[in-house]
Order: structure tokens, then C-alpha cells, then sequence
């Protein structure tokens, strides 16, 4: 057999090999990390069971029924009830859509300020300067104060304009979004800076582009790694934050509840009914640590040197 025939049977056998997307890659490098995996189907499971749980649990998280208050979990109530009858397990589930909902909505406002930040302040020298120390300046606020002072002179103003739950909802993500972009403003404003030194960067200037296309073209697209592992810290931060703020009784009102408006009304009841603490304590533990394991899965398998190709 001669050369020119090996080389043509071996050319079928190399084309109809298919090339690997790098989707794939990423793929395969986020399934290598079991934490990762193990909080994608934790995080899934928690959005399907506060989503279509209502559906199958029919009970009203709201409807009062005194003679079952203070029970223990049963096949009736499954988390127990409250001190005024109303199901636990239908309060947890129409409280995570509520934390969730705040979680990402406070989560998207932090990424679009810290991300815009972060991209003028590396991209635009004269920028660099009033835009990091705005950052700094907001970095050295203590922010559970902070919280507090804004939420006690708006919270009456917003009930008032847009009513009780959504003035409350608007508010509670504005605050967080405020007060959470700066580590994800400081994170992309170094990835600029490597990214603009770059040789296409220069190319792309140099042939006369506009700044504002090379930044949509060529820079966000190669910091974007960076911001989609910030958005998943960013949803456990907000949902930790809210949590706090409804603990202390600065959040929702008692009928419109979240996980940690449950905490707080369950706190006095701690001894009677301990199942009031557990359960949507642990629906924010386990969604915190789910998100945190998908944000580090998430980092490893965007990072150019982890991935196997």
C-alpha cells in the first residue's frame, strides 16, 4: 500500500470526526466538579418545587385555621402550621418565590452597575480615578446601617405610590442593588484591563471602530466568565440580604411572606413549634449553597487553562 493511499483512507476517518463546540467543553468541565452538579439539581429542584409545588400543594399559604394551629409536621401539613393555622409548607412555597424573585431582580441591577463601572472605569483612563473612588466610597459605607436609614425614610412613601407589596419589593431590590455592585465593578475593571492590551483590541482601534462596538464586540465578550460567576454569588448575597432585613422586620409585611419573614415570626415559637425555624431556614441554606457551588463550577469551567481540549 502506498503513501498517497494511506493518506486517503485516513482523511474520511479524520473528517467525519465531529469538532467539539466549545459548549461542550465547558460542559464536560463543569460536570468534572461535583459540587457543581450536585447544586444545579439542588438549585433546579428549588425552583420547580416553589414554582409548580402551589399546584400540586393547594393549600392558600394565607387561610387561617385556629383549630390546627401549632401543629407538627403531618400528612395534612407536611412543614406544620403557625401559631394562626396556616400551612407551613404553602408559606415556604410562596416565600421562595418571593426571596427568589428578589434575588435575581437585586442580583441583574448589581451586574449592570457593577458591569458598567467596571468597563469605563479600565476601558476609559480619565474614568479609572472618579470611578474607583466612587467604588472605595461606597465599599467604606457600612452597609446594614445604610439599609436600614434608606428603608426607614422610603418605606412609607413607596407603600403609598405603588401599595404594601410592591413598594416593598421595589425598594428591598433597589437597596440591595446599590449597595452590591462594587466587588463585581472591581473584578471586571481588572479583566478590561488585561482585555484592551490585547493585540485585536489594538486592531480593532486602529482600524478606525468606535469605542462603544469595540466594547460590545471585543471586551464584554471576553470578561463575561467573570460577570456570569458575580451574577450567581450576586442571587446567594441578595437572598442573604433580604433574609436579614425580613428578620429584623424591615422587609415584607407579615402577610406577604418571605423566608425571612418566616424566621422572624417563628422565632417566638421556637420551643412550641421548631419546624417554624427549620424549614425555611434550611430553604436558604440549601439555595445559598447550591448557588455558591455553581458559581465555582461555573468559574473553573469558563477558565481557558481548566479546559481540556
Amino acid at each position: 500500500m502506498t503513501d498517497a493511499t494511506v493518506t486517503a483512507s485516513a482523511a474520511p476517518s479524520a473528517a467525519s470526526t465531529p469538532a467539539r463546540s466549545a459548549f461542550a467543553d465547558m460542559w464536560d468541565q463543569f460536570r468534572a466538579h461535583k459540587g457543581g452538579v450536585i447544586g444545579l439539581f439542588t438549585f433546579t429542584f428549588i425552583l420547580l418545587a416553589v414554582y409548580i409545588g402551589p399546584y400540586i400543594h393547594t393549600v392558600a399559604p394565607n387561610k387561617i385555621d385556629i383549630r390546627a394551629k401549632n401543629q407538627w409536621p403531618s400528612l395534612a401539613h407536611p412543614f406544620g402550621t403557625d401559631n394562626l393555622g396556616k400551612d407551613m409548607l404553602a408559606q415556604v412555597l410562596a416565600g421562595g418565590r418571593i426571596s427568589l424573585a428578589v434575588g435575581i431582580t437585586a442580583m441583574l441591577l448589581a451586574l449592570f452597575l457593577g458591569t458598567l463601572v467596571g468597563v469605563l472605569s479600565g476601558y476609559f483612563r480619565r474614568l479609572d480615578g472618579p470611578l474607583m473612588r466612587l467604588t472605595d466610597l461606597f465599599l467604606a459605607l457600612p452597609l446594614l446601617p445604610l439599609l436600614l436609614v434608606i428603608i426607614m425614610l422610603f418605606r412609607d412613601t413607596l407603600r403609598a405610590a405603588f401599595g404594601p407589596e410592591t413598594g416593598i419589593f421595589i425598594l428591598i431590590v433597589f437597596v440591595i442593588g446599590i449597595t452590591s455592585w462594587m466587588h463585581t465593578a472591581r473584578i471586571v475593571r481588572g479583566d478590561v484591563l488585561a482585555v484592551k492590551s490585547q493585540e485585536f483590541v489594538l486592531a480593532a482601534r486602529s482600524s478606525g471602530i468606535r469605542e462603544y462596538r469595540i466594547i460590545l464586540r471585543h471586551i464584554l465578550p471576553n470578561v463575561l466568565s467573570s460577570i456570569m460567576v458575580s451574577a450567581t454569588l450576586g442571587i446567594a448575597s441578595a437572598i442573604i440580604t433580604e433574609s436579614a432585613l425580613s428578620f429584623l422586620g424591615l422587609g415584607f409585611p407579615s402577610d406577604f411572606p418571605t423566608w425571612g419573614r418566616l424566621l422572624f415570626d417563628g422565632a417566638n415559637f421556637l420551643q412550641l413549634t421548631p419546624s417554624r425555624v427549620l424549614w425555611p431556614g434550611l430553604a436558604i441554606s440549601l439555595t445559598v449553597l447550591s448557588v455558591n457551588y455553581m458559581g465555582d463550577a461555573i468559574r473553573d469551567a469558563l477558565d481557558p487553562r481548566a479546559v481540556r481540549r
